[in-house]
């Protein structure tokens, strides 16, 4: 098989597997420490048995996530030499940062607050966990730094080849990271909160702590409303800035082969035929595309025919006569689509269950608790797909006019080398993904732990304000 090929099938495979944990443990980390800040602030024990509890689960899946984190940069001298030394003065700086700073943070803060239940003051070990949550925030911020130049190249300049960061601060207020870190983070609670809702759901169809699982999914539901919401709005955001910065993308994305009319309608679905360069079936909506991507009923765009001969007369001297700047249409069309279905059934689930709750039934329709079971995975299957539009959709570049990921793989390693390793890493990806399941599963049967201590006021519904 191509080298090439081989290798963007394993950081494709290794990223989507990385990225099942990362926002989970932003997600979650943040709503744990919602739960102990209650407990501070009300005294009710119920918050820490929520704060122990959904906190055993993060602790899991942060462990998992920073094992398969390690592998992502190794593969960047692995597979991707020219890559790194044509953009490691860049890329270097905000991967050194988040290695410093966010995870030793996270770490350090971690082990405090495991053991400082009961050796710490209340506010102090608040403080700890917040600290941790913050700490998963600025790691996201700046890992998205370093995508955020591959989509949009700033603060750089060229030196005998190879880009040199000349502007720090141009590259962490990069318009594309101000899009794209929104975007993830909302994602990120979004995750979060139907995990937990999720978990929640399948102990209140069987009748276990009740009112424990019931305060759990109220939480839930307000996180994961404001997380679906917001990553829409920020979706939307960010879908207008690359019809600015990255046309090709979004010409791709929406099925868009000729220069729309004006107004330009939405292709809400279409039977794309790459070869003849056409859809053949398309069921449009009039002037959506164009407010979608002006946010007015007026204004045209690009197709990728006429975008190919731009393109080529700009990146051909780059790249090299004859480059194809088209992406594959079909794979960024429908994970574009997907990413969107996915994202507009988590609003609806949430608005039902925040419906439910005001009709104190929150815990008795057995038709939404099961359907927030399989809803777990929507905002993971979300995100997967949101990646795999940006990346996909930004062939043929590994860094967006400036190189090529035909030019961006190492030249010395071989495609059988590649191969074994993809083998031995979905190997230990799938053992890991075992023992996480495995433990997750042992933690979420094992429950909370429901003793009261005396010097605590109790409280068996914390979100009823008599109570609390």
């Amino acid at each position: 098989m191509d080298q090439v090929l081989l290798a963007r099938i394993q950081f494709a495979s290794t990223t989507i597997f990385h990225f099942f944990f990362v926002p989970l443990s932003i997600g979650l980390v943040f709503m744990v420490a919602l739960m102990e800040t209650m407990y501070v602030r009300k005294g009710n024990e119920l918050y820490k048995k929520m704060a122990k509890f959904w906190g055993h689960l993060f602790l899991i899946n942060f462990a998992v996530g920073v094992v398969t984190g390690i592998i992502q940069e190794f593969q960047f001298g692995m597979n991707w030499s020219d890559y790194s030394r044509f953009v490691g003065d860049v890329f270097g700086a905000p991967l050194a940062i988040e290695a410093l700073l966010a995870f030793f943070m996270e770490s350090t803060f971690i082990g405090l607050w495991i053991f400082g239940w009961e050796r710490l003051s209340k506010k102090l070990h608040l403080a700890c966990i917040w600290l941790v949550s913050i700490g998963t925030i600025l790691s996201g911020f700046w890992i998205l730094s370093a995508n955020s130049f591959m989509q949009v190249p700033v603060g750089f300049e060229m030196n005998k080849g190879r880009a040199e960061m000349n502007d720090f601060f141009a590259l962490i207020t990069n318009g594309q990271l101000l899009v794209e870190f929104p975007h993830v983070l909302t994602g990120a609670l979004c995750t979060g909160a139907f995990f937990v809702a999720g978990i929640s759901a399948y102990n209140l169809l069987k009748k276990k702590h009740v009112e424990f699982y019931k305060a759990s999914m109220k939480l839930a539901i307000v996180i994961g409303l404001i997380g679906s919401i917001g990553t829409a709005l920020s979706g939307h955001t960010q879908a207008q800035y690359l019809v600015k910065t990255q046309p090709m993308k979004m010409a791709a994305a929406e099925g868009i082969w000729k220069d729309t009319p004006d107004p330009a309608p939405w292709s809400a679905l279409a039977i794309i035929d790459t070869m003849k360069k056409e859809n053949k079936f398309e069921i449009e909506i009039p002037y959506a595309m164009s407010f979608l991507a002006y946010s007015k009923f007026e204004g045209g765009l690009k197709g990728m025919e006429t975008l190919q001969k731009e393109y080529s007369v700009k990146y051909d001297s780059v790249v090299g006569k004859g480059t194809n700047y088209i992406p594959p249409v079909k794979t960024t069309y429908w994970s574009f689509r997907l990413m969107i279905g996915f994202g507009v059934a988590m609003i609806l689930l949430a608005l039902v269950g925040a419906y439910l709750w005001r009709k104190n039934a929150l815990d008795r329709s057995r038709l939404f608790l099961k359907l927030l079971l399989p809803a777990i995975s929507f905002p993971f299957l979300a995100n997967t797909f949101g990646w795999v539009m940006t990346e996909i959709g930004r062939q043929p570049w590994s860094v967006f006019g400036l190189m090529t990921t035909a030019d961006a793989v190492s030249p010395n390693v071989s495609s059988g080398t590649i191969l074994f390793s993809i083998i031995m890493y979905m190997l230990i990806f799938t053992i890991l993904a075992g023992v996480m399941i495995y433990l997750l599963v042992r933690e979420i049967k094992k429950g909370p732990e429901m003793k009261h201590h005396s010097n605590d006021k109790i409280s068996t519904d914390p979100f009823n304000k008599v109570g609390a």
